[in-house]
C-alpha cells in the first residue's frame, strides 16, 4: 500500500479515531515525518500535537542503532539486540557510548528551546495517541514507553500508516489500542511508501505544531501548510 503523502496517510488514520473527537486527547509524533501524519489527526480530534525528540546511538560498523535517547536524557536499548549483545557492546565501546550520550543530549537540549517538545502536563489523564509515519522496528516505541512510564494516561493508542511485522508486534505490546493501515513484510525505507515524501525542516515542523490549534476552526486546512 502506498500513500499520496503523509497528510493523506494521516487523514486515513484520523477516520479510525473519530470516536475520540470529544475526548481529551494529545498527539505525540515519534519522527519528523510523523508530525505531518499527526497533524491531520490533531486537526480532526481538536488535540494538541507534540514531538518526542530522540537521537539514535550507533556502534561503529553496525547499521542498526544500539539505543536511542529522548530529551529527558533517558537511554533506551534496542530490543533487536539480545541482553548479551548489549552487555558486550557496553564493555567494548563504553567510552564511545558515553561520548555519544553526552553529544546527543547536548543536541536534544538545543532543540527543546525551539518549541514543539512534549509537555508532560498536557498528557496526564489524557488519551495519548503516539504516531509515526512508518515503523521498521519498535525502538521509537520503546523510547516513548520509557518517557511515558511516570505519567498516568487514560488510554494509550499507537498509530502508523505502515509497519514491519516486528514493529506491529511491538505496537501491540506498547499500546492499549493499535491502528496500522498496512504491514510490509519486507520493509524498506519509510519514504518508499509515499509518492510525495517531502518533509519540512525542523523550523517548518515547529510551525505546523504551533499552528495546529488555529486550524481547528478552518474547514479546509490545506496540505501545503502542513506537508
Amino acid at each position: 500500500m502506498y500513500f499520496l503523502n503523509r497528510a493523506d496517510a494521516g487523514r486515513q488514520l484520523a477516520q479510525k479515531l473519530m470516536e475520540y473527537q470529544t475526548k481529551n486527547c494529545a498527539i505525540i509524533s515519534l519522527s519528523d515525518g510523523g508530525v505531518l501524519v499527526g497533524a491531520q489527526i490533531a486537526i480532526k480530534l481538536h488535540s494538541n500535537l507534540m514531538m518526542l525528540m530522540t537521537e539514535n546511538i550507533h556502534i561503529p560498523g553496525e547499521p542498526t542503532p544500539l539505543a536511542a535517547m529522548s530529551a529527558s536524557d533517558t537511554l533506551t536499548y534496542n530490543h533487536a539486540f539480545s541482553v548479551g549483545e548489549i552487555e558486550e557492546f557496553n564493555m567494548e565501546y563504553f567510552n564511545y557510548i558515553e561520548q555519544e550520550r553526552m553529544q546527543k543530549a547536548h543536541q536534544l537540549h538545543k532543540l527543546i528551546d525551539a518549541g514543539g517538545q512534549v509537555r508532560k502536563d498536557l498528557l496526564k489523564n489524557h488519551v495519548v495517541i503516539v504516531v509515526s509515519d512508518g515503523l521498521s522496528s519498535g525502538l521509537s516505541l520503546d523510547v516513548a514507553a520509557d518517557y511515558l512510564k511516570p505519567i498516568k494516561v487514560k488510554r494509550l493508542i499507537a498509530v502508523t500508516p505502515i509497519a514491519s511485522p516486528q514493529a506491529l508486534d511491538r505496537m501491540r505490546l506498547f499500546a492499549d489500542e493499535v491502528h496500522c493501515l498496512n504491514v510490509a513484510e519486507n520493509y524498506v525505507d519509510t519514504d518508499h511508501y509515499y509518492d510525495d515524501n517531502s518533509v519540512p525542516d525542523r523550523e517548518g515542523l515547529y510551525k505546523v505544531i504551533r499552528n495546529i490549534s488555529l486550524s481547528w476552526e478552518r474547514l479546509g486546512f490545506s496540505d501545503t501548510t502542513i506537508n
